[in-house]
């Protein structure tokens, strides 16, 4: 499992998709916290906090992640080796899990710089630390559990087909419903304590709350579940292919 983790990695970054998904990332939020003249730009605010980068990294992931993981099985289908992987000496769990840990990651290492601009502001505090690091901190913990429901899900649509592209379009719908919808239909459709409930079961809910600084078990178990609800899926479409 360890090697096939390896490989992942290795495919990422010698292919040029790790860098780039890094760097894309990095600029993208870089943009909207220090240069463009919109809401989210620290200077221009006068306030040190990082909320615009843990408001924007969400959508940004929404597209990158996916462009991540829309390789991991489309590719291995279309080129005919997914039937060589299936016969090494590994479970399916152990393939999943390696290909889905490799995505984390990536993740991981694109979220690592991103600490330059915390001590950025830090620093730029008045007094120099002057800061809420607890909420910070907490939504680096919010950000790395839905980056990985994002991993999970990506990981899942590529397994059902065996074209990147719509393995691409099906990660960004899913990702979106899940992290969004819900919060729509409680929106627009259903209010109330039924309401209140829907809107829970999406990802931004419980990543909202992890973001107020304060992790609580609840939204810890929901990110796991989501993450196992989709591995799980992933694992009986793979399997799906042993009944035709």
């Amino acid at each position: 499992m360890y090697t096939l983790f390896k490989k992942e990695i290795n495919g990422f970054l010698n292919s040029l998709i790790g860098y780039i998904v890094m760097i894309v990332f990095l600029i993208m939020i870089g943009l909207f916290l220090w240069v463009f003249p919109l809401e989210f730009n620290i200077l221009d605010n006068g306030f040190a906090n990082l909320d615009g980068l843990f408001i924007l990294a969400p959508f940004v992931f929404l597209f990158l992640i996916p462009a991540i993981t829309m390789r991991s099985f489309a590719d291995e289908k279309k080129s005919g080796t997914i039937e060589l992987l299936m016969t090494q000496p590994l479970t399916d769990t152990q393939v999943i899990l390696a290909k889905y840990f490799a995505g984390v990651a990536l993740v991981v290492f694109s979220l690592i710089p991103t600490l330059v601009y915390y001590f950025s502001v830090y620093r730029m505090g008045l007094p120099p630390g002057n800061l809420d690091s607890g909420a910070i901190w907490g939504s680096y913990t919010g950000l790395f559990f839905l980056g990985g429901g994002f991993v999970a899900i990506g990981i899942f649509a590529s397994s059902l087909t065996d074209n990147q592209i719509v393995s691409f379009i099906l990660a960004v719908f899913i990702s979106f419903f899940v992290y969004m919808g819900f919060e729509f239909i409680y929106t627009f459709i259903i209010s109330g304590k039924a309401g209140l409930i829907i809107e829970s079961l999406g990802l931004n809910a419980h990543y909202s709350s992890m973001s107020r600084g304060v992790i609580d078990t609840r939204d810890v178990i929901y990110f796991i579940s989501v993450i196992v609800l989709f591995l799980l899926l992933t694992k009986l479409s793979l399997e799906s292919r042993k009944w035709q």
